[in-house]
């Protein structure tokens, strides 16, 4: 019996340089399971081609005109849904609209390389066509416009204690509690929805640890401190960790903290893939925080965080994972779930709640000024 060929999947390319155009179709067409299934020149042209055409997957790139990337991004997983891969620059602007497609709904990203010739692209060739694979398994759902985020918290040094924080501090012996949130593809949406849930009068802290390109990590600090009731601020070595304030690991670096309660940032080599690896976080925050580590892994590619995990409920912490359903990769949870030191398994829209529960059992932060 002759095997049927097996079906490839169908890319629709979208950017408005023809060389770059011509680039990517080489990249996918050279790939045996991949093939172009159409152009478009601009955004306009993108929803339309996702339409008709039905691509399995999209790459999209965001500085285009008459409809940018962002705009054809939210108007495709608003009318009809395609997994989106976000293929643009890595400048700091290019950071933050690459994080803002991801919070419209796109996948993943790659970032173009610096100078944009033929031979650069052609090395992010295996990174392109393993993330179009990828996103073409992914079940993508309609997404909402964000609404207008919260007016963001007035920003205190990191390294001064406010009466409220001390309040904290001092009812557990100098302890309060520490979150770690581990993610990686789909992790900028999920965090940020997390992130928004915090109420301003947490009583913990919260360090943010992400599969991210160093370029991202400042942006999207930023990005987060419009949603958050709670101080945001990118992490810096020997700062003292404290209740109220995320914590978000800058994406050249491991983040630890400390058995004196500071943080310190590693620039050292990838761990077992990872840098930034949620392991390293977690594992220290187990050793320091103890009872009051909490752990939340939410959706992401990989392993990562699953020995982390262990090592909180070895230290009698609490562990939280995102469900498969609200989950754009269930990798990193079913990973962690597997181990058998996942407490409660979440969508992620009830995930700060879960949060909030576990955290406010060792005390509430009473905000500044209350009496």
């Amino acid at each position: 019996m002759i095997k049927s060929p097996e079906k490839k999947i169908r890319v629709l390319v979208v950017d408005d340089s023809a060389f770059m155009c011509k680039v990517l179709q080489e990249i996918i067409n050279a790939d045996p399971q991949l093939e172009v299934a159409g152009q478009a020149r601009d955004g306009r042209d993108a929803v339309a081609l996702a339409e008709s055409l039905r691509p399995d997957v999209i790459t999209m790139d965001i500085n285009m005109p008459h409809v940018d990337g962002l705009q054809a991004t939210e108007m495709i997983m608003s009318q009809h849904p395609r997994p989106i891969v976000i293929v643009s620059s890595e400048s700091r602007e290019g950071a933050s609209s690459t994080l803002r497609a991801l919070e419209l709904g796109a996948i993943d990203f790659v970032p173009k390389p610096s100078s944009g010739i033929d031979l650069d692209m052609r090395s992010v060739r295996d990174e392109l066509t393993r993330k179009l694979k990828m996103a073409a398994k992914v079940r993508v759902v309609r997404t909402a416009t964000r609404g207008k985020a919260p007016t963001p918290p007035v920003d205190v040094p990191a390294n001064r204690k406010s009466g409220a924080d001390a309040s904290v501090a001092s009812q557990n012996g100098g302890k309060f509690p520490i979150v770690v949130i581990a993610a990686s593809t789909g992790g900028p949406a999920a965090v940020m929805r997390v992130v928004a849930g915090l109420p301003k009068d947490f009583p913990g802290a919260v360090l943010l640890v992400l599969h991210m390109p160093a370029a991202f990590t400042k942006p999207f600090a930023l990005q987060l401190a419009e949603v958050s009731q709670l101080t945001v601020k990118e992490a810096e070595a020997n700062e003292s960790v404290q209740p109220g304030i995320i914590y978000l690991c800058p994406g050249s670096h491991h983040l630890r903290v400390s058995p004196t309660g500071k943080i310190m940032l590693d620039p050292g080599m990838r761990i077992e893939g990872y840098l930034p690896c949620a392991n390293a976080a977690l594992e220290t925050v187990a050793a320091y925080s103890r009872l009051m580590a909490i752990a939340v892994v939410l959706t992401g590619m990989g392993n990562d965080a699953a020995k982390g995990v262990k090592s909180v409920k070895a230290n009698s912490g609490y562990v939280i994972a995102q469900d498969e359903a609200s989950s754009v990769i269930f990798g990193m949870p079913a990973e962690a779930i597997k181990t058998g030191a996942v407490d409660e398994v979440v969508d992620i829209n009830e995930i700060s709640a879960a949060i909030e529960r576990r955290a406010t059992k060792f005390g509430k932060l009473v905000p500044v000024g209350a009496s």
